[in-house]
């Protein structure tokens, strides 16, 4: 359906918030904060930061909490046009540098003690909110690049996707004329939906948009563990080891979960068995979404999906000798200054997902594997490379070799095989540390096996395939 042109993102979300007037939009403990209030707080924040001369094309990195005035403080950056880089909680203290260094003007924060020890003027945003609520204007630019959102931090230089203000305002989670039926029915179930952790996420942040276009109530949880029962959600984003626990607890000792509409499974495939058990435990709740930073939603599959797919994409997809190449509106344009890698992956308007798929017969699309040698932990991704790296730094390591596997808590963890210098293998705890300073504690292996040699494939290079038979993961 065609886009309705209401002007550059954030316009259609503070039309929505207008729209709302005294309809309660964010909860917060025992706030409420209504349309209009949640406008205010944005349009006071905007012109805080437009009487510090941030506008069109300046950077700003975002530290906040999930609360009413984090969420205003994105959308005001983004009404000033500012290129916004969110700072989310987990990172080490070199990939928090390295996303300071990516062209930022300011730090906006309402951390009282943010520990960045950065020479960028920070700007708290209980200062902002001092300043006059002015009429809102959206300065977006379509072709400058709104927001960068990073695909990991495995690497010590987390990989940041480019993506546009024309982009976001083409995003399907603020154009009801645009939603495929799947996102329609789950508008409508949207009634309560839970935000935890950090807004910085782009799932997170991308259904909380979605929740107020559709009419509901964004809530803050602090813990989101009981925060259906305690909080009467109707929606949250989950993982896949997260539903495990969920489903598990059903079964053991099972919580009033009768005002659970929507469950948003993301960060990793789910399996057939899984899919089923989760829609017999718990009904027909599950929503899976399939998509990536670089893409946004590719596909989902609704609780009257086959389980095991990941629904009929709305999107252009492609299969490519196995490998999924797909076009969405709200797509990134590249990776920020890295144009090796942006070669590579954003084709002729396309997007190389390296992942791999095909459609069943019912054109529900079947995801089989990985083309990248990647491993998704709680949901994050992480190359595997700069993890081999770091375990090959230590000194009685010759070669290292990562393979991911199935992990219970994670999903998936690290399984780390290495070729001594000599007689000694380095114990777990020393890679953990290794790995841990290196690269981010969720790289850190779960388990070290020593090696003569690793397998080798046909083209001359190690096998992993191998590698993960030898601990039954292929």
């Amino acid at each position: 359906m065609p886009a309705r042109e209401t002007g550059p993102f954030p316009r259609a979300v503070l039309d929505v918030l207008g729209a709302a007037a005294d309809r309660p939009v964010f909860e917060h403990g025992t706030r409420v904060v209504t349309g209009a209030e949640l406008l205010g707080l944005v349009a006071r924040i905007a012109t805080g930061l437009r009487s510090r001369g941030i506008g069109p094309g300046d950077g700003l990195a975002l530290l906040l909490g999930v609360n009413p005035e984090a969420f205003a403080a994105i959308l005001a950056a983004h009404a000033v046009g500012a290129r916004v880089v969110g700072v989310r909680p987990g990172l080490t203290d070199a990939q928090v540098w390295h996303l300071l260094g990516l062209d930022i003007t300011a730090v906006v924060t309402d951390a009282e003690d943010d520990e960045l020890g950065s020479a960028l003027p920070r700007l708290d945003v209980a200062t902002l909110l001092a300043s006059p609520a002015d009429t809102p204007e959206c300065a977006g630019r379509p072709d400058d690049v709104a927001r960068l959102i990073h695909t990991s931090g495995s690497t010590g230089a987390p990989k940041a996707c480019a993506q546009t203000y024309a982009s976001l305002s083409h995003a399907w989670n603020v154009r009801p004329d645009a939603w495929p039926p799947v996102i329609g029915d789950l508008a409508t179930r949207l009634d309560r939906y839970l935000v935890f952790g950090s807004l910085s996420s782009y799932v997170m942040f991308e259904y909380a948009v979605l929740t107020l276009t559709a009419g509901g109530t964004v809530v803050a949880a602090g813990n989101p563990a009981d925060a259906i029962t305690r909080l009467r959600a109707t929606a949250r984003v989950i993982t896949v080891p997260g539903l495990a626990k969920l489903v598990a607890a059903q079964k053991s000792d099972p919580a009033d979960l009768s005002t659970l509409k929507a469950l948003l499974v993301s960060g990793s495939p789910l399996t057939p068995e899984r899919h089923r058990e989760a829609l017999e435990v718990l009904g027909p709740v599950v929503f899976h979404g399939y998509g990536q930073t670089e893409t946004g939603m590719i596909s989902m599959a609704g609780p009257a999906d086959r389980p095991g797919t990941v629904g009929t994409p709305p999107t252009d997809v492609e299969i490519r000798d196995g490998e999924l190449f797909v076009r969405t509106p709200a797509q990134a344009s590249s990776y920020w200054d890295n144009p090796e890698e942006s070669a590579e992956v954003f084709v002729d308007g396309w997007v190389r997902t390296r992942d791999l798929g095909r459609f069943d017969d019912d054109g529900n699309l079947v995801l089989t594997g990985r083309a990248r040698d990647v491993v998704i932990v709680n949901a994050n991704l992480h190359y595997i490379g700069p993890i081999e790296h770091a375990i090959a730094e230590h000194p009685d390591v010759a070669e290292a070799y990562v393979v991911a596997v199935p992990d219970d808590e994670t999903g998936e963890a690290v399984h780390a095989f290495v070729v001594p210098r000599a007689d000694r293998v380095p114990e777990l705890g020393e890679l953990r540390e290794l790995v841990a300073h290196r690269v981010g504690a969720a790289c850190a292996p779960v388990r070290v096996t020593a090696i003569a040699e690793p397998p080798v494939a046909p083209s001359g290079k190690p096998d992993k395939r191998q590698l993960a038979k030898l601990i039954g993961t292929a």
